[in-house]
């Protein structure tokens, strides 16, 4: 029996993936739990199918690897026949563990979409009289006959700015807001549908429900901006498959009909109106008659972007929230507290007479007076619900939604005595969808503190309420890509979340923003464009930077390598950009440590050069693409990014380092940690440079000033320096912004800026929490990279022991399998460390002990190399392992509280 198993095959990162336009897909597998010796891979056979009777038999008639002597085991790219549209595709792998003995996997598969626009009908219908600033929006529907079995049936759909597909009277589906955002002059998404079990013997009828999405910002009620990429259109065909062999195609054209739909305000911005007094009943089902509100729809012109079919995951609703309270602050106005902060929509259930509206006004904040508060989360924002009068009536907005906690009621009164008798609407239920891609979790930390605890709660809230198709900023105010938070949250993210399909979406919409001189903006999909004398706010390599720093990310996170491929030479042209832009290799512009705390409030860099910051980041983008060549074997690109990195050193040091002071620049928390973990700092300094950064913060009462590109490098700085003491320290300060501070506030989802409760601005941000990187792989201990050269993942497990934490524990589903490690203070000072390290990966395990202490350690392939900085170092094979030892710690930590 061999001692590993081949599972969760992926293609392009996603289990069985539903409609892919990959070419030449990239195949990965994991492992099951590693059972001794021999846990390794040695050799692996791909094999792909037609079918997956013909795979069960032996018979790969797409592609054949044949037995690849090798231990890799992710992103191996298809190397078979040309793949068609609109097929499914069945695969396996056998792999080899390392006794020679094979594990043959379950089947997997993927299914193709239309591959190429020339497969299109090319045939957008919309509504050719529509005005820009046009109210109501508009439905299409088309009645079609089946009138033989059916074997399968696809349906190819996208609609801009969003739509809905119905079905004989149902939605198709649970995905929302489709399709994904994209700059839609370059990259239009669709998305397949099985609707098989949605068709019948007879008549059928399809519908598409249209909203405005980003691609018709038209304003009327708050609006970030107001744009048009054009008038809402759609495009679909169904591809029906007969069980005799034949097919039919119903596509989009002439022949739909169209009418205005309830949806009478749609705006991403500034809310939704729907009048359900509109409806036609039945509009999409079969059996429906036209009136003279329908009309033909008119074929339009194409948007100029590339069809593309969605890989990344769908929305969907992924959480329901029930309202915790209500209150009446004023007479007729109901405000229900939803208990946390969250990004979606809320949804009612009302009865009442037809024609009464009911109003509902999201907020994150309320009123002194208890009102919903959208002062700094865009106002107005509202939501109108037109009753039609048929009993207990359920809705909730569809192209729409919004960052809240509170949702304001006018029109309606909660149900209770005396309230049915009126002739006021009964608002019977409501309770909040919070809306996000479904992804699978990657990972999950606990401690013995439940304060930590809560921390790591508020930043995963404020990481799921900002994921969307992209990373926005903040669900409600801007709904932007900013881009600087892939890179300096991008392992946060990645330690919690499976997200590398989502990743990729966002490495093409950098790659469509980026201008023909190189430049990689702000913010992607690049909807606001800053002009003079704002351009700081397009122009920041520590935002653009993510191009390369992301793609670099992925590659340690799940070997990506395709990624790499497919964006080195836009990867190198910002490179360029950025150098021919340097005033002798140092950059002047940009934005610097955003949003630091200082004496004029949150905002624009104070404490630090945004020249030092910005040439860091350079320097950093610099080397990492050095890297990227090496591993893509560009031998020559990788020895002249090396020599470019050495020269932003040089000239780095000689225009920040102040010898005098032993500091760099102003001497700010950012501008010491900076160079101490990009590796900007000459070794002989980095002592008395770390030295300096905790003096500074143990000065201010264990408070930083960094901010938004800083934090991540002082908490960086302090663990590789072995100054983890103070980063708990800081979490845990609650007298001063910073983490601690906002929980005692009231925060449940991570704020804008380090004081936002008491200070207002928006309530639900992801960027400062760089925390939870360091949860992971510092206090708990557990970190993996994923090494291209060998093929196989390097598990690293360091525990730290803080003050006041008793244990801490990880764990992280990798490509390999799943990793973990857990710490624990006993009886006597005794500490035991437990670290499972998945098959066909190495571990290296560092134990916190002095060089005169015995560690008791156990496990099936582990091999002592010697005492380090304080550690104990092993090596290890895949298995379970658990170490035991008298730990030290404690006296360590008084000897630092007398620093």
């Amino acid at each position: 029996m061999a001692a590993i198993k081949a599972t969760d095959l992926r293609t392009e990162g996603i289990l069985n993936p539903f409609g892919l336009d990959a070419e030449r897909p990239r195949l990965s597998w994991s492992f099951g739990q590693p059972a001794g010796a021999g846990s390794g891979q040695s050799a692996y056979r791909i094999a792909v199918a037609s079918s997956e009777e013909r795979l069960k038999l032996g018979e790969p008639d797409v592609w054949d690897s044949g037995i690849v002597r090798s231990c890799e085991h992710v992103s191996i790219p298809y190397e078979g026949a040309s793949l068609m549209p609109r097929r499914r595709y069945y695969w396996h792998v056998t792999a080899w563990d390392g006794q020679g003995q094979p594990a043959v996997s379950k089947a997997a598969w993927w299914e193709t979409g239309l591959l190429a626009e020339a497969k299109w009908s090319e045939r957008w219908i919309g509504d050719a009289a529509e005005a820009a600033d046009r109210g109501p929006m508009i439905q299409l529907r088309k009645s079609f006959e089946v009138k033989k079995p059916v074997a399968r049936a696809r349906a190819y759909v996208t609609g801009l700015g969003h739509y809905e597909l119905r079905l004989n009277g149902a939605k198709v589906g649970d995905r929302q807001l489709e399709p994904g955002w994209t700059n839609y002059d370059k990259t239009v998404l669709y998305s397949v549908y099985d609707v098989t079990p949605g068709l019948r013997q007879g008549e059928n009828a399809v519908g598409v429900l249209l909203g405005n999405g980003f691609y018709r910002v038209a304003g009327g009620r708050y609006a970030k901006f107001k744009g048009s990429f054009g008038n809402p259109k759609c495009l679909a065909e169904l591809v029906i498959e007969y069980a005799d062999g034949t097919a039919e195609t119903i596509v989009t054209d002439g022949t739909w009909s169209l009418s205005d739909s309830p949806l009478t305000f749609s705006c991403i911005y500034g809310g939704e109106d729907y009048d359900a007094g509109l409806e036609r009943t039945g509009w999409d089902g079969p059996g429906f008659v036209e009136d003279g509100d329908w009309r033909r729809a008119c074929e339009l012109e194409p948007p100029p972007g590339k069809l593309t079919a969605q890989s990344s995951p769908p929305l969907a609703i992924t959480k329901r929230l029930p309202a915790r309270s209500v209150s009446e602050p004023r007479r007729g106005v109901y405000v229900y507290d939803l208990g946390q902060n969250f990004s979606g929509w809320p949804c009612i259930r009302v009865s009442g007479p037809n024609g009464t509206r009911v109003k509902l006004k999201p907020a994150e904040l309320l009123t002194e007076e208890g009102l919903a508060n959208q002062k700094y989360s865009g106002s107005p924002y509202e939501l109108n619900y037109v009753l039609k009068g048929e009993g207990i009536e359920e809705w909730h907005p569809r192209f729409t939604y919004y960052g809240f906690r509170y949702v304001q009621v006018e029109g309606a009164a909660p149900a209770g005595e005396g309230v049915e008798e009126s002739d006021l609407p009964v608002l019977h239920g409501l309770e909040g969808h919070m809306i996000g891609p479904d992804v699978e979790d990657a990972g999950g930390f606990r401690c013995s503190d439940p304060l930590l605890n809560r921390i790591h709660e508020i930043i995963n809230w404020a990481i799921l309420s900002n994921m969307k198709s992209v990373f926005t900023d903040c669900p409600h105010r801007e709904k932007l890509g900013w881009l600087e938070q892939l890179h300096l949250m991008g392992p946060s993210v990645m330690f919690n979340y499976e997200c590398e399909a989502l990743l990729e979406k966002i490495m093409r919409d950098m790659s469509d923003a980026q201008l023909p001189n190189g430049m990689v903006p702000t913010t992607a999909p690049e909807y606001v464009v800053f002009e003079e004398p704002w351009h700081m706010f397009r122009d920041a390599a520590a935002w653009g930077g993510s191009y390369i720093l992301l793609a670099w990310e992925m590659l340690r996170r799940y070997g990506s390598v395709g990624t790499l491929e497919r964006h080195y030479e836009g990867m190198g042209r910002y490179v360029h950009y950025l150098t021919e832009a340097s005033d002798g290799f140092i950059l002047r512009g940009g934005l610097g440590d955003w949003y630091d705390i200082g004496p004029k409030g949150p905002g624009f860099a104070q404490n630090t050069s945004v020249a030092l910051v910005e040439t860091a980041i350079f320097f950093g983008l610099a080397r990492a693409l050095g890297e990227i060549a090496l591993v893509l074997g560009k031998a020559e690109d990788a020895s002249a990014h090396s020599r470019l990195s050495e020269s932003i050193r040089t000239a780095f040091h000689s225009a920040f380092y102040d010898t005098a002071n032993a500091m760099y620049a102003e001497g700010s928390d950012t501008a010491i940690a900076m160079p101490l973990a990009i590796g900007l700092a000459p070794e002989e300094l980095r002592g008395v440079l770390l030295d300096r950064l905790v003096r500074n913060i143990g000065e201010r009462g264990w408070q930083t000033t960094a901010g938004d590109v800083g934090h991540r490098y002082v908490l960086s700085a302090l663990a590789s320096g072995g100054r983890s003491d103070v980063v708990g320290k800081m979490a845990r300060n609650p007298h001063a912004p910073g983490y601690a501070y906002q929980v005692a506030h009231g925060a449940t989802s991570l704020t804008e800026a380090w004081d936002g409760p008491t200070v207002g601005k928006s309530q639900n941000h992801f960027m400062l929490g760089h925390l939870e990187e360091w949860l992971y792989a510092s206090l708990a201990g557990l970190d993996y990279r994923y090494r291209p050269e060998v093929g196989r993942y390097l598990v690293k497990a360091k525990p730290t022991v803080v003050q006041g934490v008793e244990w801490a524990e990880a764990w992280q589903q990798l490509r390999s399998g799943r990793a973990s490690v857990r710490w624990e203070l006993g009886p006597s000072n005794q500490m035991t460390v437990r670290v499972d390290i998945p098959a066909n990966s190495e571990g290296l395990i560092r134990i916190p002990s002095s060089p005169d202490t015995p560690v008791l350690a156990s496990g099936p392939d582990v091999a002592y190399e010697g005492h380090e900085d304080g550690h104990a170092v092993y090596r290890s094979g895949p298995g379970s392992y658990c170490f035991t030892f008298a730990a030290n710690h404690r006296t360590t930590e008084m000897e630092r509280e007398r620093m």
